[in-house]
C-alpha cells in the first residue's frame, strides 16, 4: 500500500494515482481498457448475469446458483415498500427538491426503523443494506411520481428489480426489450473500485457509523456533476448540439476555451472505457429503432474528433445518457438510476470496510502561514 509521509515532496491534488486501500470487489485496468467484478470480466457478465444475480455475487463474494438467487430476489421483493410515515414525507416535498435529493432524505431517515447500528451484528448490517437496495427503486419512482401530481404505484412483486421500478414510473408492464437494456445498465453502473462515492462510504463506516449514513454519504456524492450528474450534462449537451454537423465547431470551441466534453475522459482509463463500448451497441440498437439516430450520429462524430484532438474516448455517462434517452427517461432520473444501481457495489465496499477496519484519515499538506502575530480586535483595521 502505498503511504506518504508528512515530509514527503510528492503533490497530488484527488489522490490520482494513490492507493487508499485494498479490495477484492472489483479490478480495474485503466491502461487496456478491463473491468472485473470478483474476476469476471465486466462483459461476461454484462452479457450472462441480471442485476440480482450481480448484486449477488458483489455482496457475497461468488455467483449464486438458482436456490440462491431464487432467495435473494425474493428477498429484495418483500423489501421493496415504504413504510407509511415515510410516504407521508414524500408528499411533503416541494415541486423543486430534486430526485437525488428526496433520495438522500428519505434514505437517512429510514434509519428510524432500525436497530442502533453500535449494536447491531454483521448480518443486520447486511440485512439493512439489502433493505435499502430494496427501497431505492421505490423512493425514486414514488417521488418522480408525486412531484408529477400522478398517484404513486406499489411495488409489483412479480418483476424483477429493473421491470419493477419502470412499472413503478409508469404504471404500465414494460416490454421486455425495455427492461433487458434498464437491468444491463444497472449491471454496468453497479460497481467500479474506488470510485468518489464507493470511497466515501467507505469513509463514513471507517468511523462506525451506521448503514443509513453511509448510503446517505454515498448519495450526496454521487450527485455531483462530475459523478452522477454527468449523463444529465451529456443530454444536455447533445441538445445544445442539436445535429451532427455542428459537433466540430462545438469541440473546437470547447478546446479553445479550455472547457470540458461531457461524457469523455476518465481518471482511471487510459483507453476506451469497455461499460462505453457495451453502452454504444445498446445506444445504437435502441436510436435505430426508434429511428431517432441523431444522438448517436453526434456520439460518432465526437469520437472521431476527440480521439484525434485530445486522444480522449468516452465513458460510461456518454452513451448511458443517449440509452436513457430512447427509454423516453426524463433527464433528472439519470443520477438516481445510477443510485440504484451502484447501491449494491456500495453495499459490498461498506460489508468490506467493516470486516477489516481502519479509521481513514489521510494526511495534508498545509498550505498556509505559520506564526502570524495575534491582533487584538480594537486594534485591527
Amino acid at each position: 500500500m502505498a503511504k506518504i509521509n508528512k515530509n514527503s515532496n510528492v503533490k497530488v491534488k484527488g489522490l490520482e494515482g494513490i492507493i487508499a486501500g485494498q479490495t477484492n470487489i472489483s479490478f480495474i485496468d485503466g491502461l487496456k481498457g478491463r473491468l472485473f467484478y470478483r474476476g469476471y470480466s465486466i462483459e461476461d457478465i454484462a452479457e450472462n448475469c441480471t442485476f440480482e444475480e450481480v448484486s449477488y455475487l458483489l455482496i457475497y463474494g461468488k455467483l449464486p446458483n438458482k436456490n440462491e438467487l431464487k432467495n435473494f430476489s425474493t428477498t429484495l421483493k418483500r423489501k421493496r415498500a415504504l413504510p407509511k410515515h415515510t410516504i407521508r414525507m414524500l408528499h411533503t416535498f416541494t415541486k423543486n427538491m430534486s430526485s437525488m435529493e428526496a433520495l438522500r432524505t428519505v434514505v437517512s431517515s429510514l434509519s428510524s426503523n432500525d436497530k442502533d447500528s453500535r449494536i447491531s451484528s454483521y448480518e443486520e448490517k447486511l440485512d439493512t443494506g439489502l433493505s435499502i437496495i430494496a427501497k431505492m427503486p421505490t423512493i425514486v419512482a414514488y417521488h418522480y411520481r408525486i412531484k408529477n401530481s400522478k398517484t404513486p404505484i406499489p411495488p409489483n412483486p412479480k418483476l424483477s428489480h429493473a421491470e419493477n421500478f419502470l412499472y413503478m414510473l409508469t404504471g404500465k408492464i414494460p416490454d421486455s426489450e425495455g427492461a433487458e437494456v434498464l437491468d444491463k445498465d444497472f449491471v454496468l453502473h453497479a460497481e467500479h473500485g474506488f470510485n468518489a462515492s464507493s470511497f466515501s462510504v467507505r469513509v463514513t463506516v471507517s468511523t462506525l457509523s451506521d448503514v443509513h449514513s453511509a448510503y446517505t454519504t454515498g448519495i450526496g456524492t454521487l450527485k455531483g456533476p462530475l459523478h452522477g450528474g454527468a449523463a444529465t450534462e451529456v443530454l444536455l449537451m447533445l441538445k445544445n448540439i442539436k445535429k451532427p454537423e455542428n459537433v466540430s465547431s462545438y469541440v473546437n470551441k470547447i478546446i479553445l476555451s479550455h472547457g470540458r466534453v461531457m461524457g469523455y475522459g476518465h481518471r482511471i482509463y487510459k483507453v476506451y472505457d469497455p461499460r462505453a463500448k457495451i453502452l454504444k451497441k445498446m445506444a445504437e440498437n435502441l436510436s435505430a429503432k426508434n429511428n431517432n439516430t441523431t444522438y448517436v450520429e453526434i456520439g460518432q462524430k465526437l469520437e472521431h474528433m476527440m480521439s484525434d484532438k485530445k486522444n480522449i474516448y468516452p465513458n460510461v455517462d456518454f452513451y448511458s445518457a443517449i440509452v436513457y434517452h430512447n427509454l423516453n427517461l426524463t433527464h433528472e432520473l439519470y443520477s438516481p438510476i445510477f443510485a440504484i444501481a451502484r447501491s449494491s457495489g456500495w453495499l459490498a465496499h461498506i460489508l468490506e470496510q467493516y470486516k477489516n477496519n481502519r479509521l481513514i484519515r489521510p494526511l495534508e499538506e498545509y498550505t498556509g502561514n505559520l506564526n502570524l502575530k495575534f491582533i487584538p480586535i480594537s486594534k485591527r483595521k
